[in-house]
């Protein structure tokens, strides 16, 4: 028997494929018709997943490998050997392993092309979460063919939803009961995954990073639309036209800042005794303004233009120091405007008070105007001012200059 005869038909396979890869290796495809391109791409993505499959296979029968190097398993062998990611060849071992003991059918379809291997990864954590002890065997292997049909028409991600639904289809008599246990094993998982970090980066940002239920990124993306609509950026003096590709995240960061600044403290949690109240340091020198600079919360700094806005909107309480850093005084906290007095306000501005601004009251914040908070300022009605958020943040940007005109009204100019 020749050498030729007794390579296996898998490795025959591949000497195949490497050959008539490197057939067209040199072939520039930017010469072919547009026809012949369409079809080359579409006959390309089911035999790129074809191939995928076929690893697949192989990774799911080759446990000895591991066993031979005492490496953990075949994944990280063969991230190792192929210089891959681990994280990546564990996943695809996980979904082999599937593919070859749970979705057999499911598996020889990526293997003919049927279905890709992003929707094969779609459909078998469909299949697997699936309560198979209730359900039964007969009801999953009617809920795998039906995914396996779809995909025909669907991508990973309407698959994804089709597979939350499968059941109306599988086992319509009994989904009702069995969405709802989903629905209830769904909400304790995503309870218990639930975090937030935060990473300062050094730069006066830090990242975000978290990972919450659904519903509650529902109404934060619901609060933050109402902060990003085109109306509201309109009241603002914000462009609307073409942005760049960040300019949706940008806006959404701006958004948040304006939630978390738009929040009633008299509404938050106690916080150590105390209703939620951010305490600033603040130099003696700095209080009397004869240093630069603010202060510190915790022991990061902040601006003056972040420490005026905070006192406009937030409950601030001062820390006064000494040289020595000794507490002189721990004064009391700014609240707030009060409803009454932002009603007061309403009647008597009607409208934002910067000069040539037709925004309405409704969507104005009140400003400390007469004297800033931070210089002893009060939280009196005389001394509160209707501005829209673009031209509040104006008032605390060290940018501009503003004065009060004799009709009530402020005039801003940027500082040259």
């Amino acid at each position: 028997m020749s050498q030729q005869s007794s390579r296996h038909p898998v490795l025959a396979c591949l000497d195949a494929v490497e050959a008539a890869l490197k057939d067209v290796a040199g072939v520039d495809p930017a010469f072919m018709g547009a026809d012949d391109k369409a079809e080359a791409l579409r006959r390309l993505v089911p035999l790129e997943s074809q191939v995928t499959g076929l690893r697949l296979r192989v990774m799911a029968g080759a446990g000895e490998l591991a066993e031979r190097t005492a490496d953990h398993s075949v994944a990280t062998w063969l991230a190792a050997e192929s210089r891959t990611d681990v994280r990546a060849q564990m996943a695809d071992l996980k979904l082999a392993q599937a593919l070859e003991r749970r979705w057999v059918r499911l598996g020889a379809a990526v293997g003919e092309g049927a279905v890709t291997v992003p929707q094969a990864r779609v459909i078998a954590a469909a299949l697997d979460d699936l309560p198979r002890a209730e359900v039964g065997e007969e009801v999953l292997g009617r809920a795998e063919e039906a995914l396996i049909g779809y995909a025909a028409e669907h991508g990973p991600r309407a698959l994804r939803r089709l597979g939350r639904r499968i059941l109306e289809v599988a086992a319509p008599d009994e989904c009702d009961v069995q969405e709802a246990k989903a629905l209830e094993r769904e909400e304790r998982h995503a309870e218990a995954v639930a975090s937030l970090s935060m990473h300062p980066l050094g730069d006066g940002t830090t990242r975000l990073s978290g990972r919450v239920p659904d519903p509650v990124a529902e109404r934060l993306l619901t609060y933050l639309d109402a902060f990003t609509s085109p109306r509201h950026r309109a009241a603002l003096g914000v462009a609307t036209g073409v942005e760049g590709p960040q300019g949706p995240r940008r806006r959404r960061a701006e958004a948040f800042a304006a939630f978390l600044e738009a929040a009633d403290p008299d509404r938050m949690p106690l916080h150590g005794g105390d209703a939620t109240t951010v305490i600033v340091t603040i130099d003696e020198g700095v209080l009397a303004g004869r240093l630069a600079g603010v202060g510190l919360i915790g022991e990061d700094p902040i601006g003056a233009g972040q420490l005026r806005r905070l006192a406009c909107t937030a409950e601030i309480l001062p820390a006064v120091l000494g040289t020595d850093s000794q507490i002189l005084d721990l004064g009391r906290s700014s609240r707030l405007f009060k409803p009454h007095q932002r009603k007061a306000m309403a009647l008597r501005d009607k409208r934002c008070r910067a000069e040539g601004c037709t925004v309405s009251a409704a969507r104005c914040e009140a400003h400390h105007v007469a004297k800033a908070w931070a210089a002893g300022g009060r939280t009196d009605l005389a001394d509160g001012v209707l501005l829209c958020p673009w031209h509040h943040h104006r008032a605390h940007d060290d940018r501009y200059r503003h004065a009060r005109l004799p009709s009530g009204d402020h005039r801003f100019h940027r500082r040259t």
